[in-house]
């Protein structure tokens, strides 16, 4: 299997088809959707054991949500991505649970690291309504939804993996699905903290920085779990490699035919690069210095999006 280094499907299938040059991977479905000029929609079906084996993902609903220029976007365009996500969440909710299973809600990461604080800081805003529903029923609305919250640290501050910590609130809760939110790596710049993955498949903490924990999935927890991923740092040697394509460009531009450059820049450099840092140790996971306020801007855009789709 490749070490694709990244935890977004649309990315794996891209550099998988590179790879091989393929048109299309057997056992992979993928439609694009542009809802406005800023944001974008992919969504990507793998639909059987080829697909799961050619990019290393099981079989499910991936849903990609490109957002641009994050950074400077307004109220109303934070509202409108979270509006987004919420039409994509009820749709895949409602795959698995009716309008009225109850739904926890986990926010996975470390609330004292920057890149990886988006679970918690998500959960904080959350409209969670299981003790209202449980002990003053007579102020909920018929038809509420049970939901509840939850960000059990990381596996450094408690000594529990957080598998095992799901599990026991699951057997003694027993909500209908569980929506986890996780920080991801991906192999772009650009989709630092501007991209959202939507997925029906669970998730594997730490799988993309290679700090692998264990899966939190059906198959672990016994009921069904969404995945609301977001990438928020990527390896020096994609970095590299990304700076290398514009710096490619640059002398494309002055040199146009060059055929040496285009052939480098047409192909993936990311293994021959990180081959160059690894022995160094230089091979380090980075983030933007913006980070602080993309977090925000993205925990407002799933917060909305959660608690609308509920």
């Amino acid at each position: 299997m490749y070490n694709f280094r990244t935890d977004l499907a649309s990315e794996r299938r891209d550099i998988y088809q590179k790879a091989n040059n393929l048109e299309q991977i057997d056992g992979i479905e993928a439609t694009k959707e542009d809802i406005n000029e800023n944001i974008k929609v992919e969504r990507v079906k793998i639909t059987n054991e080829n697909g799961e084996k050619a990019i290393g993902k099981p079989m499910g609903d991936y849903i990609t949500i490109d957002i641009q220029k994050l950074k400077i976007a307004q109220e109303e365009e934070l509202e409108k991505a979270g509006e987004i996500l919420a039409n994509e969440l009820k749709t895949i909710v409602a795959k698995h649970v009716d309008s009225q299973g109850e739904i926890l809600v986990v926010g996975l990461g470390n609330s004292y690291v920057t890149p990886d604080s988006l679970g918690p800081k998500v959960t904080n805003e959350i409209e969670v309504t299981r003790h209202i529903i449980n002990y003053l029923p007579q102020y909920v609305e018929e038809g509420t939804r049970m939901v509840s919250a939850i960000a059990p640290g990381v596996l450094g501050t408690t000594g529990i993996e957080t598998a095992e910590i799901l599990k026991g609130i699951v057997d003694n809760i027993h909500p209908k699905l569980v929506i986890v939110i996780d920080a991801l790596a991906s192999r772009s710049i650009e989709r630092i903290s501007s991209t959202v993955q939507l997925s029906d498949t669970g998730i594997v903490p730490g799988a993309g920085v290679g700090n692998t924990r264990n899966e939190i999935s059906q198959k672990t927890l016994g009921i069904p779990v969404v995945a609301i991923g977001i990438p928020t740092v990527v390896e020096t040697a994609v970095l590299v490699n990304d700076c290398l394509d514009l710096f490619i460009t640059k002398l494309q531009e002055e040199a146009k035919s060059n055929d040496y450059l285009n052939q480098l820049k047409q192909e993936d450099n990311y293994e021959e690069i990180k081959e160059a840092l690894v022995p160094k140790d230089y091979n380090l996971i980075v983030t933007p210095k913006e980070i602080d306020d993309l977090i925000e801007n993205m925990t407002q855009v799933v917060a909305t999006g959660i608690n609308r789709a509920m």
